[in-house]
């Protein structure tokens, strides 16, 4: 990667409808945001839901910008060269490529994708990675990430002009593989283009999104294209066979490694345990049998290690290398992350925020037979309302105490989703509590507490030794978002606030 690079040089791998001006000229830096361009600087005008990038032309232009890529064509100054392309946002991941020197072309590169699991299927493969003597960067919901270097994550999968810069800067660094998540929305909006995947990963597909693709079939569309953006000579696809859309995209590709619990998998456990110790599992491969001794819990984390074991598997690697990576893999963030107490009781916070992934979750601990299991969960603002009443009941159902609290209500009223969210859970025919019920109640039943804190407040305040005490929905999240303004708000530090309180008046 230079400082500079012609613009002839950067369109090689696109077809322009048509170029004005020079296209010799240089380019000295990628923008898609207007206020930022710099002099000589290239503007990539995208549209947008909200706003569309061709409006901020003018402000790119008294920025400096010497190159405007567009879809729209508009008369440009003298001096500056414009770009007309049929596709802004698909233009732009590729040129980034170039200008950053291809940083993802002669690497491992895994992608994820998924409604549920990709981030703790990350971080597994990233240890498998380690294991083998790798040094992967990974991008993903949690943060971006290499080494010491650790940059907070605005979205799960970066605009590609930030995504190829940071990877350049990583290879730079000592990289050498790249793990990241790979969201639909990155799929619809060529976030990834210009990256060069060897693995595609698909763990599952449920209600997520819907607000943006308006149906599952195209929701499930969008996540095929991170299969057919696989290395066309190397490339393979890892296919979660336990889920049925699974099934199906293993049907649609050609060269599958299929991973799952049943026998028609590749990768699958021949002989497994689960406890709440984790789960350890003998798994055949057709590289021969690796043995798993994982702190992990439940079937769906079974499902997140397969996956990550056909992952490794498919970059070639030796199953006892595989199986020390995931044996070795570290607490993933928010995901039943243990926060520790001294009354007896098991107090975790989980990113669980659609119904199928807290009824996982929920599922998951109701198997280790706790006295009673005490949950704390919302629903956004501004998303998907479907999904309201589907958690309601999914979480009052499963849960001795369910405690229907907001999460990000946005530009909401949070009273109205809780609402929607009580709907489901009147379903279940348990009593709607006071907060006296709540705290001397021993029966099921649920409650509704508008602020998170107090929620939190309220399930520490009853928690018992055996109990369990579940915080979902923002897991490794450290804000809640309220109108439009980002707040800090962290589960796991109002927890032990909470508990630290608890504990200090026994």
């Amino acid at each position: 990667m230079s400082d500079s690079m012609r613009l002839s040089e950067l369109i090689k791998t696109i077809s322009p409808r048509r170029i004005t001006g020079q296209a010799d000229t240089e380019v000295t830096s990628l923008h898609y945001d207007s206020r930022k361009v710099a002099p000589g600087g290239a503007f990539f005008a995208l549209p947008g839901e909200v706003v569309d990038g061709h409006d901020y032309i003018d402000q790119a232009l008294a920025h400096g910008a010497g190159v405007i890529f567009l879809q729209q064509h508009r008369q440009l100054p003298d001096g500056v060269t414009g770009v007309e392309v049929d596709n802004v946002r698909q233009a732009m991941g590729q040129v980034a490529a170039a200008f950053f020197g291809n940083p993802t072309e002669d690497i491992p590169v895994v992608g994820v994708t998924g409604t549920n699991g990709k981030t703790t299927v990350t971080y597994l493969v990233e240890s498998v990675l380690r294991a083998a003597g790798k040094r992967p960067a990974v991008f993903g919901t949690i943060n971006y990430r290499f080494g010491g270097n650790c940059l907070p994550a605005l979205h799960t999968t970066p605009e590609s002009i930030d995504l190829l810069a940071m990877m350049a800067d990583f290879r730079k660094a000592g990289a050498d593989a790249l793990v990241m998540e790979v969201s639909s929305h990155a799929l619809e909006q060529y976030r990834v283009e210009g990256v060069n995947f060897n693995v595609g990963v698909f763990t599952n597909l449920t209600p997520e999104h819907l607000d943006y693709h308006g149906a599952m079939e195209s929701y499930y569309q969008a996540k095929t294209k991170l299969f057919r953006r696989l290395d066309p000579v190397c490339g393979r696809a890892v296919v979660n066979l336990d889920d049925p859309y699974g099934q199906r995209l293993a049907g649609e590709l050609s060269d599958v490694l299929s991973c799952g619990t049943t026998n028609p998998c590749l990768v699958r456990p021949e002989h497994m345990k689960m406890s709440l110790a984790g789960i350890e599992a003998r798994v055949t491969t057709p590289q021969g049998p690796l043995e798993l001794k994982s702190a992990l819990l439940g079937q769906f984390n079974l499902q997140n290690l397969l996956c990550a074991a056909a992952a490794g598997l498919a970059l070639g690697l030796e199953p006892h290398l595989v199986a020390t990576g995931l044996n070795q893999a570290v607490q993933v963030p928010g995901r039943l992350e243990r926060i520790e107490n001294d009354l007896g009781a098991l107090v975790l916070v989980d990113y669980a925020h659609t119904g199928d992934a807290l009824e996982k979750a929920l599922a998951v601990l109701a198997e280790l037979q706790p006295r009673r299991i005490i949950s704390v969960f919302g629903c956004g603002g501004d998303r998907d309302r479907s999904k309201r009443p589907v958690m309601g009941e999914i979480g009052t159902r499963i849960s001795d105490l369910a405690i229907l609290t907001s999460d990000n209500p946005r530009t909401e009223d949070p009273v109205a989703i809780l609402a929607e969210v009580r709907e489901g859970a009147r379903k279940v025919k348990v009593p709607e509590l006071s907060r006296e019920e709540a705290l001397s109640a021993s029966g099921k039943g649920f409650i509704v507490v508008k602020d998170r804190r107090e929620a939190i407040d309220l399930g520490v305040r009853v928690l018992r030794a055996g109990d369990l005490l579940l915080v979902a929905g923002k897991g490794h999240e450290d804000y809640q978002i309220l109108g439009t303004e980002r707040r800090h708000f962290d589960d796991r530090e109002e927890l032990r606030r909470a508990l630290a309180q608890r504990e200090g008046s026994l």
